[in-house]
C-alpha cells in the first residue's frame, strides 16, 4: 500500500498562499495513492510557469523543459518506456498558447499520456498578462482596457479533435478533482483534464467564490452519456452561469503505442516492428 507521504518533496514551495495549485497538488497526490502507484513508476513532465513547478513538489521522476514543450518530452518518454505512467502538467498559456500545436497533435496521435492543465485564465508566472482563456473584457497587464480576444474553449477543441478522454475539474473540490485525475490516469489513451485553478494574485474575476456559484458535477447526472460526442460538444461550450465539471467526453480509440509497437511477450516491454530493409524500399519504388 502506497502512503501519501511517499510523494512528499523537500523542495521549497514558491506558490502564493491560497493559490489553486495547492489544491491540484493535493488532488494529484491523492489520485496517485488511490491508484497504488509507487513514485518510481510515475514521470511528471512540464514546461515553464507556476503550474509547471508541480513536478518539483512531488517526489517522482521529473522532467522540467521549455515553455510549451512538455508534450514532445512526455511523448518521447512514453515511447521509450510504455510501462511508465506519464503525466504532463502546465498552465493555460503553456498548454494552449506556446504549446497549442503540440496539444492538438497529441490528441490526434492518442498516446497513453495524461495532461493536467491548470487553467487560471492568466499568465501567473510573468505577472498577470492575458492568456488564451482570459475572459472577454478582462483587465490585465497586457489588456489595460479589457481583453478584446474571444477566449479559447479548450474542451470544445478537444472534443472536436476526438480526444479520447476530456474532463474538467475544479481546484476547490479536491475529492471530485482527485477522482477525475485518477480516471484520467487509468484511461488508456490521451487524457485531458482542464482544471479551473483560481489565481488569487492576478485574476480577481474568476475567484473561488465565482466558481463555487457556477460549477456543477456532471458525473452526478445519470442521464448524461460522455460517449455522445454531440452532447459532449454542447457541454464543452457551456460557460457562464453554469459550468460543468467531470468527464465531458470519452471515446476508446487505438492507442499510438499499440499502432507502432507489437508485444513480443506480454510480460516484457513492447518491441518495434521490423521496418523494410533499405534495398527492399529501393526495389519497390525504383
Amino acid at each position: 500500500m502506497v502512503l501519501a507521504s511517499a510523494y512528499n518533496s523537500t523542495d521549497d514551495n514558491a506558490w502564493c498562499p491560497g493559490c489553486g495549485n495547492f489544491g491540484v497538488l493535493r488532488a494529484l497526490k491523492q489520485a496517485l495513492v488511490s491508484l497504488n502507484l509507487e513514485p518510481w513508476q510515475v514521470l511528471m513532465v512540464s514546461g515553464i510557469g507556476q503550474a509547471a513547478k508541480i513536478p518539483h513538489y512531488l517526489k517522482v521522476n521529473c522532467f522540467n523543459g521549455l515553455h510549451g514543450r512538455s508534450m514532445p518530452a512526455a511523448f518521447g518518454a512514453k515511447m521509450a518506456n510504455h510501462k511508465m505512467t506519464v503525466i504532463a502538467a502546465g498552465g493555460d498559456g503553456d498548454a494552449y498558447a506556446e504549446g497549442g500545436n503540440h496539444f492538438v497533435h497529441a490528441m490526434r496521435r492518442n498516446p497513453d499520456i495524461t495532461y493536467l492543465v491548470h487553467d487560471n485564465q492568466i499568465y501567473g508566472l510573468t505577472k498577470g498578462q492575458a492568456s488564451p482563456t482570459t475572459g472577454l473584457g478582462t483587465l490585465t497587464g497586457t489588456t489595460p482596457f479589457g481583453s478584446v480576444d474571444i477566449p479559447e474553449s479548450p474542451l470544445a477543441v478537444a472534443v472536436a479533435m476526438d480526444c479520447s478522454f476530456v474532463a474538467r475539474g475544479f481546484a476547490g473540490d479536491l475529492e471530485h478533482l482527485s477522482k477525475i485525475i485518477g480516471a484520467a490516469v487509468k484511461h488508456r489513451g490521451f487524457s485531458l483534464v482542464d482544471i479551473l485553478q483560481p489565481c488569487v494574485t492576478f485574476n480577481k474575476v474568476n475567484t473561488y467564490q465565482w466558481y463555487k456559484e457556477r460549477v456543477y458535477n456532471l458525473d452526478e447526472d445519470a442521464a448524461y452519456d460522455p460517449k455522445d460526442r454531440t452532447k459532449a460538444f454542447t457541454k464543452a461550450l457551456e460557460w457562464g452561469d453554469r459550468i460543468p465539471t467531470g468527464i465531458i467526453y470519452k471515446h476508446e480509440r487505438p492507442v499510438f503505442e499499440d499502432s507502432i509497437f507489437k508485444p513480443a511477450d506480454k510480460s516484457l516491454s513492447r518491441q518495434p516492428l521490423n521496418p523494410p530493409a533499405p534495398l527492399e524500399l529501393l526495389r519497390k519504388y525504383a
